[in-house]
């Protein structure tokens, strides 16, 4: 399931902004691609871009990039295989659950509530239309928008989406207590601040305010 290409800036910033919810937007499908390939030999290298980053991190497992990097590239291949056996790619769960919530919306309204740009929501919706989860249809009231809406097929899908949704928090707070699933909660909230905030600047500035000011 090839995709065209994105440019390294916007993978990156479009990336951090999917991630603000635990998953990503359908920018995250770009990268799951790689990671369904390390899990089923179909693909090649699971880590996808941060391939290189976290090669020889088990060296420096205080790091806090390095722990951030494998986290990340963990939680990835594990949603990706799990929503592969109900036929979703990371992503796609938001876009449905988005649905089950709001009701029937528009391309527009879709993008806006996920937090991704149109294009890649139209990608993520001829992806759901061809297995037949969604359906799209004119707006009566202006037939150059379309109106998304789940199918009997979607929803007969939310059991599962669910089961795989707590299967992989189950997984990833393995040997916590509850008190600790809080804290980390709380903690993840502040970093996921701080990431939004870098990546914003990105788009704005159109680089890294870091980067500038070393230019400077």
């Amino acid at each position: 399931m090839a995709e065209p290409l994105i440019d390294e800036k916007r993978d990156v910033t479009e990336g951090l902004a999917a991630y603000e919810d635990a998953t990503a937007g359908d920018v995250i499908e770009h990268r799951a691609e790689g990671a369904v390939g390390g899990v089923t030999g179909d693909g090649g290298d699971a880590a996808g871009t941060y391939g290189e980053a976290t090669r020889n991190c088990d060296e420096y497992d205080s790091d806090l990039n390095c722990l951030m990097a494998n986290a990340t590239r963990g939680h990835r291949v594990l949603l990706a295989n799990l929503l592969g056996e109900i036929d979703l790619y990371p992503g796609q769960e938001r876009v449905m659950i988005a649905l089950w919530d709001n009701g029937p919306q528009s391309q527009n309204s879709l993008a806006r509530i996920i937090g991704i740009d149109v294009s890649t929501m139209t990608k993520t919706l001829q992806r759901l239309e061809r297995s037949g989860f969604v359906s799209r249809r004119p707006d009566v009231a202006n037939r150059r928008i379309s109106i998304v809406d789940v199918t009997p097929r979607g929803h007969a899908l939310r059991p599962e989406v669910d089961r795989v949704l707590a299967e992989v928090h189950r997984r990833m707070t393995r040997g916590l207590t509850a008190r600790q699933i809080e804290e980390l909660l709380a903690l993840l909230s502040v970093v996921r601040g701080n990431l939004c905030y870098e990546a914003r600047t990105v788009e704005g500035d159109g680089s890294h305010r870091g980067g500038a000011a070393r230019a400077g």
